[in-house]
């Protein structure tokens, strides 16, 4: 009995010692200062487009209107890719693609969503961090049929990566991707081509895609896994200018936006070295989550620790549009038609690392749209 005794206390004393050092080595960070400032639009202006039972990942709206969501796979739901009709998710292209069955093609955990000009739905799934298969499918989405699908090498997207958000070069021939690996720490971008079918991983643990020593706060709550690991993540935030002339880029846990030419990126003949001299600081940034970017030149960010959508304009100034305690956590942003600009939030501090029935506890999860005056091609 006594010798029990002993083994269990051991293991006790291994199991604190391990969480101590795990604690020292990657827990704590600063808090970045907060630049928010009063909203210029009014959170009666910002309108409520729906009210789910989970939370919404990323968003994209066609020209016509139609919304497409993921819901979260953090939040464990039913239905992956959905619709909104009538304001209600409906599974999309059907119901059979949600399930996974031997052979066929299906969601793992998709959370990234575009539109491209050439009004194909881009779904992008990070397989349970590489854990399954990492894929790109795009939909017809009038048809609702699938049109394309883009298997990632390991070398490209290997075990324990995340392909997180992306965004499409408006002749829909390249794919900008995020890859933000949270759990391994090696973040990277990777481009697609589309037509030859063959990826790229670039600028891999370059410093613009690492995340700093910033620990994220969200409505009280120190994002910090179970009180010794703090939440960092990399490159996450992801878009395109209008033109598609520039990739603007960041880490979620970083205070600097990036950018590069795509012309840059597109050139196979590039050193890494090359490469890495491209790379722009464009401007500063607050916690992060989604980009989007307008026709005037401004790139959109939403703040999940201060509940706004900022602009990080061609003067480089940072403005606040709307803030308001009702916007948990603004994730993905995509511009629909008349000039709305549709975001998630998806109240990832409702979802993640939390107790059993938390996360119910803590709905409806909201979609909401508003006008910030300039216009953009619906669907990123």
């Amino acid at each position: 009995m006594r010798v029990l005794l002993r083994i269990g206390i051991g293991i006790v004393v291994a199991v604190v010692l391990l969480l101590l050092v795990v604690r020292i080595l990657f827990g704590g960070g600063m808090r970045l200062d907060d630049r928010t400032t009063a909203p210029k639009i009014p959170a009666s202006a910002v309108e409520q487009v729906a009210a789910l039972d989970y939370p919404p990942g990323n968003i994209a709206v066609s020209d016509t209107g139609r919304v497409f969501l993921t819901l979260h796979p953090d939040g464990k739901p039913p239905i992956k890719v959905t619709e909104l009709v009538d304001g209600k998710p409906v599974p999309f292209p059907d119901e059979a693609f949600q399930k996974p069955e031997a052979g066929t093609p299906h969601f793992q955990s998709p959370l990234s969503m575009r539109i491209d000009r050439q009004g194909r739905l881009w779904v992008l799934d990070f397989a349970d961090y590489a854990r399954g298969q990492p894929r790109l499918l795009a939909f017809d989405i009038a048809a609702r049929t699938l049109v394309h699908q883009y298997d990632f090498p390991p070398e490209v997207a290997g075990f324990l990566s995340m392909l997180n958000d992306f965004a499409v070069s408006p002749d829909g021939t390249r794919v900008y991707i995020a890859e933000s690996s949270p759990i391994r720490q090696t973040p990277a971008l990777i481009v697609y081509d589309v037509e030859k079918k063959q990826s790229r991983r670039l600028l891999d643990r370059h410093p613009s895609v690492l995340p700093k020593n910033y620990a994220m706060n969200v409505e009280g709550r120190d994002m910090i896994v179970l009180g010794v690991y703090t939440l960092r993540i990399g490159v996450d935030s992801i878009t395109l200018d209008r033109k598609g002339e520039w990739l603007y880029y960041a880490p979620v846990n970083g205070d600097r936006m990036f950018r590069i030419a795509t012309a840059a990126l597109d050139d196979p003949s590039l050193s890494p070295a090359a490469l890495a001299a491209q790379v722009e600081d464009y401007g500063p940034k607050t916690i992060s989550d989604g980009l989007s970017s307008d026709d005037a030149g401004n790139v959109y960010l939403s703040d999940p620790e201060h509940s706004a959508v900022l602009t990080l304009g061609p003067d480089r100034t940072l403005t606040t549009l709307i803030k308001d305690p009702k916007l948990r956590w603004p994730d993905g942003l995509s511009f629909g038609p008349a000039g709305w600009l549709y975001f998630t939030c998806s109240s990832l501090q409702h979802v993640l690392f939390v107790a059993p029935g938390h996360q119910a506890a803590h709905a409806p999860y909201h979609v909401f749209r508003f006008k910030p005056g300039p216009t953009a091609a619906p669907g990123q």
